[in-house]
């Protein structure tokens, strides 16, 4: 790798900034500038490097497109009231959805009073949190 852990470190936050989510940061790093891992290259992982500039937001990424996902989902199932295959894969992603925010809420990610519902979802979604 061709860059130090600093370069690397402000290449990332460069990247956040312009709107990035670290999935695409890491695509973006190992496509464009020939870094294929972060936390080798530089001793932290994007998101850590992302914390300590308060680049984070409140909800994790993975989270957040799961939520997306359920608000689009549920705005088909409005429309589309009988379709079976899309009210089981929302039944589906709702679970997931909780799964999730356990974990979060576990590991300190998430406030303890933190739970799904689908309009605080839409909510969240509209905002971009």
């Amino acid at each position: 790798v061709e860059y130090s852990g600093d370069e690397i470190e402000k290449l990332v936050v460069k990247l956040a900034k312009e709107g990035f989510e670290p999935a695409k940061i890491g695509l973006v790093l190992r496509d464009q500038y020939g870094i294929p891992l972060v936390k080798s290259a530089s001793g932290k992982t994007i998101t850590q490097i992302l914390s300590e500039n308060n680049l984070l937001k409140k909800i994790p990424y993975d989270l957040f497109n799961l939520l997306k996902k359920a608000v689009l989902l549920h705005t088909h199932i409005e429309k589309n009231k009988k379709d079976a295959h899309a009210i089981h894969g929302v039944e589906l992603l709702e679970s997931k959805i909780r799964r999730l925010v356990k974990y979060y809420v576990r590991e300190g990610k998430l406030p303890e009073s933190w739970r799904y519902d689908a309009n605080a979802a839409k909510l969240i979604v509209e905002k971009g949190e």
